[in-house]
């Protein structure tokens, strides 16, 4: 992709007005989430990126919830369970040293725009959000979207918490990273080179 293209992808993506086309992390789910104030023991991530898959692709791998144990970095286990349309539960495991904790998450799917898991159980955190929202990419090329994702959390322990200052960055962008990688196995090469448009941390 060649210099003159992924800038006017960038300018064209961050001028969109339409209230439809307005990203998750931002105004338009804001009541969605109900955040609440970020506190010094609250971590925080949005990124919004565009990618050489199409949206399908990527809501299919974001979703298969079943299989994330053989992808997606410390992840030990993934069981999923109570599954109907539009929704589903599953039970996880991560494990990194020190921590090797399960907890259960509400996932709410709505095909292929979003993938939203809200943790509802569980010893390691008191509030854990991941979102994953999906829309169309360049005109010209089929084969691309943009991502919206975001990921925040608490732990319930003050030691987790002062761990996590030292590695939350990474671990997420590992994260998003993994699922960019396993649409890269299951379809192939992407159409085009991934570009970062927006990203935060707090």
């Amino acid at each position: 992709m060649s210099t003159r293209i992924a800038s006017s992808v960038k300018s064209a993506l961050l001028s969109r007005s339409q209230p439809q086309s307005k990203p998750l992390l931002y105004s338009t789910y804001r009541g969605l989430f109900d955040f609440t104030p970020i506190t010094n023991t609250r971590r925080e991530f949005k990124q919004k990126k565009l990618a050489g898959y199409s949206m399908e692709q990527l809501y299919d791998v974001v979703s298969d919830v079943e299989k994330y144990n053989t992808f997606v970095p410390f992840c030990k286990k993934s069981h999923v369970y109570a599954k109907k349309p539009g929704s589903l539960k599953a039970d996880l495991i991560i494990g990194f040293p020190p921590l090797n904790e399960s907890y259960t998450s509400n996932v709410t799917l709505v095909r292929p725009s979003l993938v939203k898991a809200e943790c509802v159980d569980g010893r390691l955190f008191n509030y854990l959000l991941t979102a994953w929202q999906f829309s169309p990419g360049l005109k010209d090329i089929p084969q691309s979207c943009v991502i919206d994702f975001m990921v925040a959390f608490e732990f319930k322990s003050a030691l987790h918490s002062q761990l996590s200052n030292l590695f939350f960055d990474q671990l997420v962008k590992q994260m998003e990273y993994a699922f960019i990688q396993e649409a890269g196995h299951r379809y192939g090469r992407p159409s085009i080179k991934s570009h970062v448009l927006v990203s935060n941390t707090s």
